[in-house]
């Protein structure tokens, strides 16, 4: 079954390529709700509460950590391919859902929709990826993958503010959405491969051990894949804060949807694009490092958001939060592959996914309460906080290597 199958970026590129095209289209449908959903919110419902408004972030990050899981979990059996495809008919609804919402209730359900899809199609990319290159690339693959997912977040996360701006936030902005997910739908049903013969050859060359309980070392027992997880989770957490509030300060400021349209798309977009850096210096870096100077800039950035008012100071701090989520994402998933045996790492991704994405949950829940009690500028410093105190974690707790430990059975054939 794996006679010719052969692990590497060159061997797989017409594949390789596939995939990063198809995670732009990913990235674009959380993209389209990035810029304009606080006003979504106020004009067609006359929802003002923080609390209320960040509860479609909690319902997307609850859903999408819950895909993650389980597409981890069941990658090998049901197939990273079927599971991409479920994704994408999962998709399709929902820009008519938010077009046609005669109520927030509706909104809330399109983003448990929009939660389960991204957790589908984005972890089954990132895993078929990884079975593709091998260790020799993954970081660089890991860096395509999460560029074009994020810069597209970025490039739509532009075009539905301005489209608002010119004709108003619904309906026109979500008819980017319904070409997004029919789109997406399309390429995987025509041209995308599964990967899990790459899995099975790959197995054949390895000596690291399985473990007993992929969830408990992700999570908490191993001190390099947990050190990830924790950082996964606050990193989300940070970015759900951004996702739901850093446009109500732009909008309390009255800039023009054009203008937080730019400013909330430096983010993501600097994110994207660093990551064709990044995700090759994590390869050949320290792994250690690059987390804890990504997290410590992003918590660095967050916190002197209510000192700014001025245009360029905003594309300053998003620029360096792009900088700093660019340091580390690459890397996260680059460390969790390495610290695995290859015949787990689906189930250890979809695990340090599902944590990481419940971040969403829990900055949305937090900063949105925070904020309701006693301002923006406090919610926004504890989460500053909170980013400070993970980059602090993974400087004290997580060793500098990321190997897996060795089945003493098979030493002779570790590689120096």
């Amino acid at each position: 079954m794996t006679r010719n199958v052969k692990l590497g970026l060159k061997q797989n590129w017409k594949q390789f390529s596939l995939l990063v095209l198809i995670n732009a289209f990913v990235g674009g449908m959380v993209g389209m709700e990035r810029t304009i959903f606080p006003q979504f919110a106020q004009a067609q419902f006359g929802i003002d509460s923080k609390t209320a408004v960040l509860l479609f972030i909690t319902a997307f990050g609850l859903s999408k950590a819950v895909a993650n899981y389980y597409t981890g979990r069941l990658a090998n059996t049901l197939g990273r391919r079927n599971l991409l495809l479920l994704g994408w008919l999962i998709a399709i609804p929902i820009p008519f859902m938010l077009i046609y919402a005669p109520s927030w209730n509706w909104v809330i359900w399109a983003n448990v929709l929009l939660g389960f899809s991204q957790g589908l199609t984005w972890s089954s990319t990132v895993v078929m990826k990884i079975d593709l290159v091998g260790e020799q690339d993954r970081g660089f693959a890991m860096g395509l993958n999460e560029f074009a997912g994020y810069l597209a977040v970025g490039v739509v996360a532009f075009l539905t503010g301005l489209v608002a701006d010119r004709y108003g936030v619904t309906p026109y902005p979500f008819y980017i959405g319904i070409f997004i997910a029919t789109t997406g739908f399309l390429l995987t049903l025509l041209w995308v491969n599964d990967t899990r013969a790459f899995v099975q050859q790959e197995s054949k060359t390895v000596t690291s051990t399985q473990v007993d309980n992929v969830f408990w070392e992700t999570t908490v027992k191993n001190k390099t894949l947990s050190s990830v997880t924790q950082a996964g989770l606050v990193n989300n957490l940070n970015d759900g804060m951004i996702w739901g509030l850093f446009p109500i300060v732009l909008l309390s400021l009255h800039y023009t949807n054009e203008t937080i349209g730019v400013l909330t798309a430096i983010y993501p977009s600097v994110w994207g694009i660093g990551q064709l850096v990044t995700g090759k210096m994590s390869d050949h870096y320290s792994k250690k490092r690059m987390l804890f100077w990504g997290m410590l800039l992003q918590g660095l950035a967050i916190s002197i958001i209510p000192f700014m008012d001025a245009v360029y100071g905003f594309a300053l701090i998003s620029g360096l939060l792009g900088l700093g989520t660019a340091l580390v994402y690459p890397t996260f998933l680059n460390t969790i592959a390495q610290a695995t045996n290859p015949q787990q790492r689906a189930e250890s991704i979809g695990t340090f996914r599902l944590w990481r994405d419940l971040g969403y949950a829990f900055g949305a829940i937090l900063s949105g309460i925070t904020a309701d009690l006693f301002g923006i500028d406090y919610a926004i410093f504890l989460i500053g906080a909170l980013t400070l105190l993970s980059a602090l974690i993974i400087k004290v707790r997580m060793p500098a290597s990321a190997r897996p430990p060795v089945n003493t059975n098979t030493l002779s054939r570790v590689h120096p």
